[in-house]
């Protein structure tokens, strides 16, 4: 999967990568040399006394140093560019295909196991990249090029490279295939790490108002506490591999040193060939070596690429049409036909047989008790569940056969949790209508019954909004959320309980700003509170996923039970007449 992955976005990359190979190739080729002419020098020149010799092979030397340090510069930046390139490509390719997702598959990854997979994850993949330009490419030519030199300076002590290079490799491999499962446990609980803070940190205010500090405190300890144990285990191994390498290292060193000095006694081996052969036997461990640095970071950047894959890899359950419609009558009207939904892996449906039409110009209202199905009934409507049964008709098409921004172009959400974006009052509401007028924006201000707290506000419609609305009160974060809706005059509004945090005089006339402005859009009501929903002119009653009676308020006062029951609980009897 990370040779997949890697093949996949550095194609385009080519060029940089054809630079990286030619100049670690010439910087190679240059290292490889050097111990010849160090030889040389020691050999013809300092045996002789001959100093020109040795300042004209000096100068050759040094001039083959600087070409070499402009190559390993050149190359690094060039390996560089095409691994913070391949960071920002999968980034972006992360983030679009997370954000083609359903609640469904956001549900299935959790949102912090999808941040660490486009940032953590990422990063090690990039890293794997940048230390591969800089030292895969030369870590086998020096090695097979320096087994090839070192033979040339003395063949009968090149059985010392036939048996330091396998013990090195043994070692090091027996290191690595242990590490291999410890990184993808490090990840997985850095993804928990994740998962506790985001928790912690949205939910601050619960955690102080039921006096749960130690509790969280401990349960984030007990998380980070995992995630120290796995790299604290990695990190041993990792640190047993450099001893390892650098025993086998030093004892071929003496080997070297040892057996050549008998050749030299015999006369069958002059010193400058001796520290020649030494000079590559440290080369081609020292590649072996940088091979070693390599293979530790493969199976961490392996285990990445598999999680950065299956996001890739993971369709929507909301499919794209093939031939998808692009016009609509533009009224807005909604029409669900023996419409079920059930999530994955559930026994039982949350929706089943639910059949109505929402028309323009009126409003719709669903009530029902907590877990009726009322908020993922109204998600089948922007699609963003599918309907596992029946069909949800948009102007008479199926919403499966529409455009998905056609759709959702036709449509203005105020969700359950309204969340505002940090920015201003003004970015916020823009949201859907990037060139709304700053009389659009008020106005809408006004129907939502925001005006008078925003005008108070430091900056007015350029006052600070921070991330998910948290320096507002929830009923003000719920009236900016129906302002947004508001400016983007849609052919259908859907409110999922939009009206939970506002008092009761603020909802009656925020209601009748609303009947009075939409004009003849289409408006779906999810309420808890029959006063939101008294006057529509279609109220959809659910219980169990199902629908137990619609009509209006006066007509289901005296046909529905359930309907009584929840109208009893919240009015007297003269409110509720």
């Amino acid at each position: 999967m990370l040779w997949t992955l890697l093949v996949r976005y550095l194609r385009p990359y080519w060029p940089l990568l054809v630079a990286v190979v030619v100049f670690q190739l010439l910087q190679s080729i240059a290292s490889l040399y050097l111990p010849t002419l160090n030889a040389d020098i020691i050999d013809q020149g300092v045996a002789k006394g001959d100093t020109g010799y040795i300042m004209s092979t000096g100068m050759i030397m040094l001039v083959i140093t600087l070409a070499q340090i402009i190559c390993a510069i050149i190359a690094v930046y060039f390996g560089a560019k095409a691994a913070m390139a391949l960071g920002r490509d999968l980034r972006s390719a992360v983030f679009a295909r997370v954000g083609e997702f359903s609640e469904q598959e956001v549900t299935r990854f959790g949102a912090p196991s999808l941040i660490t997979r486009s940032t953590n994850d990422v990063q090690q993949v990039q890293m794997l990249v940048l230390t591969s330009a800089t030292l895969m490419v030369s870590a086998p030519i020096l090695c097979i090029g320096g087994v090839i030199m070192a033979m040339q300076q003395d063949l009968e002590l090149s059985w010392l490279i036939a048996v330091s290079v396998p013990v090195l490799l043994i070692a090091v491999g027996l290191i690595v295939v242990r590490m291999v499962p410890l990184f993808r446990k490090l990840q997985t609980r850095i993804d928990t790490v994740n998962r506790v803070l985001r928790e912690q940190l949205t939910g601050i205010r619960v955690v102080r108002a039921f006096v749960r500090e130690d509790v969280e405190t401990a349960r984030f300890a007990l998380a980070n506490e995992d995630v120290t144990d796995v790299a604290l285990r990695a990190g041993r191994l990792m640190a047993l591999m450099f001893p390892v390498v650098m025993l086998v290292l030093n004892v071929s060193s003496v080997a070297v040193i040892w057996f050549g000095a008998f050749r030299i006694e015999d006369g069958s081996m002059e010193v400058g060939t001796l520290i020649a052969f030494l000079s590559y036997l440290m080369q081609i461990l020292m590649a072996v070596m940088m091979a070693t640095f390599m293979a530790v970071m493969i199976p961490r950047a392996a285990v990445c690429a598999d999680r950065i894959s299956e996001v890739l890899d993971t369709e929507s359950s909301v499919h794209p049409p093939v031939n998808p419609v692009t016009e609509t009558t533009g009224r807005g009207e909604i029409e669900l036909l023996d419409v079920g939904f059930a999530y994955p892996g559930a026994e039982q449906p949350v929706l089943s047989n639910i059949s109505f039409i929402a028309r323009s110009g009126q409003t719709t209202a669903i009530i029902g008790s907590t877990g009726s199905g009322k908020s993922t009934l109204v998600n089948l409507l922007p699609r963003l569940f599918d309907a596992t049964s029946g069909s949800v008709l948009f102007d008479g098409v199926d919403v499966r056969e529409l455009h998905p921004d056609l759709l959702w172009g036709h449509i203005g959400l105020v969700p359950q949790k309204p969340y505002l974006f940090s920015g201003t009052v003004r970015s916020n509401l823009q949201y859907g209508k990037p060139d709304a007028t700053e009389d659009d924006l008020w106005q809408a201000l006004t129907i939502a019954q925001a005006k008078g707290f925003v005008e108070e506000m430091e900056g007015g419609l350029d006052a600070p909004i921070s991330q998910g609305g948290t320096n507002v009160s929830g009923g003000q974060r719920q009236r900016i959320a129906i302002a947004r809706a508001l400016v983007k005059r849609p052919e259908l509004y859907l409110f999922d309980d939009s009206f939970s945090a506002l008092d009761t005089a603020t909802d009656a006339r925020l209601r009748q700003a609303l009947r009075r402005s939409t004009g003849d859009a289409t408006m779906v009501i999810v309420a808890q509170r029959v006063a939101t929903i008294i006057d529509a002119d279609q109220i959809l009653v659910l219980e169990d996923g199902r629908i137990v009676a619609s009509g209006t308020h006066a007509e289901l006062l005296e046909s529905s039970s359930t309907y009584q029951e929840i109208v009893s609980s919240q009015l007297t009897a003269e409110e509720a007449a």
